[in-house]
């Protein structure tokens, strides 16, 4: 692996004896980004860009503990095309009965990017085949965002099965307007 000697100050100002590495020895001994991610620092932005005011801000809030709480179904939206929480996302849930889904309620995100109130908790909870229906084109049109007309995702649906009534379901959506993931949360 190509060490390097160096003597100088690393990103926090401090003195260091050592050696460097350098993006290309790590290359060369197959080792790639994750061992930059161990190196302190290493990856760190020294000045982030400014927010825009026209786009959605920053979470300024922690979410409230779960614990202690019965069975429900929680939501995150998160946007990581603007990196933050995605507030004002329309959200259609369905429960599939026979072949077709039937609309159970529409809810609209708070500005941390959850719904004021579980989607789902308690008896309403039931084991099934769920869809959320994401309107991502409509959220990204109202914060400004420049994009294709149409744009490549309209609305998504994300669906997902219940199979234990009596647990916590949390459904963290992460989303830009050309792709998105979910999973199963804590």
């Amino acid at each position: 692996m190509d060490r390097r000697r160096t003597d100088r100050r690393d990103v926090a100002g401090q003195e260091f004896d050592g050696f460097a590495l350098t993006r290309r020895s790590l290359v060369g001994a197959g080792i790639g980004g994750a061992a930059l991610a161990a190196v302190p620092g290493a990856l760190a932005q020294a000045n982030p860009p400014p927010a825009s005011p026209s786009q959605p801000g920053a979470l300024t809030t922690a979410p409230v503990t779960q614990a202690g709480l019965g069975p429900r179904l929680t939501l995150h939206a998160i946007d990581n095309f603007h990196g933050t929480p995605g507030a004002g996302m329309v959200c259609d849930l369905s429960i599939r009965e026979g072949d077709a889904y039937r609309p159970i309620k529409t809810v609209t995100t708070a500005a941390n990017g959850r719904t004021p109130e579980p989607l789902l908790s308690e008896d309403a909870l039931k084991v099934g085949h769920y869809e959320l229906l994401m309107h991502f084109e409509a959220y990204f049109a109202k914060t400004g965002a420049t994009l294709p007309s149409p744009n490549f995702l309209g609305l998504v649906p994300v669906r997902f099965v219940i199979r234990d009534a009596s647990q916590r379901y949390h459904l963290p959506v992460l989303f830009t307007p050309w792709g998105y993931s979910y999973y199963r949360g804590s």
